[in-house]
């Protein structure tokens, strides 16, 4: 599996779908039901769909928008 984006200080700054899944332990379905709800946002780019760790975040926390 490749790696996700990672910027210049070396974190990651998003996720492909099957990577959040098992990064944050939810099922993909979990995750694109929450997009489709907009309750996670996400961005597409080409064919892969790609979810920034910011949103990841804020949806444990509380704090989507």
């Amino acid at each position: 599996m490749r790696q996700g984006k990672i910027d210049a200080a070396g974190f990651r700054r998003a996720y492909q779908v099957n990577e959040a899944a098992a990064a944050y332990r939810l099922s993909r379905s979990t995750l694109y039901k929450l997009i489709g709800s907009g309750a996670l946002r996400s961005v597409k780019i080409g064919g892969r769909r790609l979810i920034p760790v910011e949103a990841l975040e804020a949806l444990l926390t509380g704090n989507e928008r």
